[in-house]
């Protein structure tokens, strides 16, 4: 024992033992007192190393560890959260108390616990804000500035390469979005779309992807584009149309917008226009009645100016031809039904179907000499009409209305039923029923006959 503490005492004398080594030698001669008055500076370390003699090793590593640690304000340290509440979150960060994290400086996001962001367990990193002076070892963190100083860097990094970021709309502000990068980021209105936008409401939550197009960290200002992106992904998606489109393609669109001669359809890149005549073999007086937008339908390339960078479009050519049918559903000598669709000089134009029309030549209009159709028939009114004669390939139909008895579609519309078939006029129904196909008159024949010899 007296050959220990010989050597112990040269150690001393050189510099060479350290007050923990010192402590730590007495220990197992049970003379940590004997040896204390000869080391400056040594009592604090001894007594920790005497309290946690009968603890275990570990722990008492630990307890010297945290005495040791000393931390000052501005320090990013990693610890793990000890207790959750919905004021406040207590850390554990190895030093002789745990600290605390006010609501306030838990995120920057606005949230009405602390229970939503962290819970019991969770490793984070935070920032030391203050250190109590007086002893207690009251410690005050914050887990939003260490955030924002991680998120500062992410920031000036795609901010200098231009790079594309994917973030969450928080909330919808005074004159734009507010932006979550880890730190708050403002999105403009007039950078949100291509185009105007009047309800900002509704893209908050969803995932955008923006760019950074101005940053100021002096004035803590991140400004973000997402208008930026849209216009850069539609130049390169135009590039790619105008390299593959030829004309009669079949393509898909999106109704862009309606107007009172058609319709625009976005290509991807370019925008085609849909004139209301394309858009269905029947009559159509305004595109709404067809199409509705954002609606995503097929279309065919009919026509393309690649200097002026226009295209036309069709959208009846990709639908059914009723014209392929007409043989069968209209043989020759069959009796079927119609509204008189238009009127000309030479005659009546009845539809049979949206997209086939046929004609009644004036003098099939009726058994007597007719000076003008509209002595016998009115746009709009419905008709039983016969069919003379079938040309699908030139689009034609031959109709006559003299000797067909009218009697049965007039009981119909007297009954309030409606026609199975027709075209536009609405309440014409009830004005055919007023106005019947009129009956030739007793002295017709003769009239006719004397006129035709003359």
């Amino acid at each position: 024992m007296q050959e220990w503490n010989r050597d112990d005492e040269q150690k001393k004398h050189q510099g060479d033992g350290s007050p923990g080594q010192a402590a730590a030698g007495a220990g197992p001669a049970g003379s940590g007192a004997e040896a204390a008055p000869g080391q400056a500076g040594a009592r604090p370390e001894g007594e920790v190393r005497a309290a946690a003699g009968a603890a275990p090793e570990g722990s008492a590593e630990q307890q010297l560890e945290a005495a040791l640690t000393v931390l000052k304000e501005g320090d990013i340290v990693t610890g793990r959260v000890v207790q959750v509440t919905p004021d406040q979150v207590l850390v554990d960060v190895g030093y002789k108390s745990e600290g605390t994290i006010s609501k306030h400086e838990l995120t920057h996001r606005p949230i009405e616990s602390c229970e939503q962001v962290v819970r019991p367990g969770d490793e984070i990193k935070v920032m030391v804000l203050s250190v109590d002076a007086h002893g207690e070892g009251q410690l005050r963190l914050s887990k939003r500035r260490a955030d924002e100083i991680e998120a500062w860097r992410n920031v000036e990094a795609w901010y200098k390469g231009d790079e594309i970021v994917e973030a969450q709309v928080v909330r919808a502000v005074k004159g734009g979005l507010e932006v979550d990068l880890g730190l708050r980021a403002f999105l403009p209105a007039s950078q949100v779309e291509r185009g105007y936008v009047n309800d900002l409401s509704k893209y908050v939550g969803q995932i955008i992807r923006v760019k950074i197009i101005e940053l100021d960290r002096h004035k803590n200002r991140v400004i973000l584009s997402r208008k930026k992106v849209l216009e850069e992904e539609r130049e390169r998606a135009r590039q790619a149309f105008w390299a593959s489109v030829e004309e009669g393609q079949i393509r898909t669109g999106t109704v862009k917008s309606l107007t009172d001669f058609g319709a625009f359809v976005d290509l991807g890149g370019v925008d085609g226009l849909l004139h209301v005549s394309e858009m269905s073999y029947g009559r159509v007086k305004h595109p709404s009645e067809v199409l509705q937008e954002g609606q995503e339908i097929k279309v065919k390339v009919l026509r393309l100016d690649r200097e002026k960078g226009k295209v036309s479009l069709g959208l009846k050519q990709v639908l059914p031809d009723p014209w392929d049918t007409v043989a069968e559903k209209y043989p020759e000598g069959s009796i079927v039904e119609g509204r008189v669709a238009r009127l000309a000089s030479f005659g009546a134009f009845v539809e049979l179907e949206p997209g086939v029309d046929g004609l009644i030549h004036i003098s099939q209009l009726a058994n007597w000499r007719v000076a003008s159709p509209d002595e016998v028939v009115r746009p709009g009114q419905p008709v039983l009409v016969r069919v003379t004669q079938v040309n699908p390939e030139g689009r034609r139909i031959s109709l006559s209305l003299r000797d067909v008895d009218q009697t049965p579609l007039q009981e119909r519309l007297q009954a309030g039923q409606k026609a199975p078939q027709g075209g536009e006029a609405g309440g014409a129904g009830a004005r055919a029923t007023e106005e019947p196909v009129p009956a030739a008159p007793e002295e017709a024949p003769a009239d006719e006959g004397a006129e035709g010899q003359g």
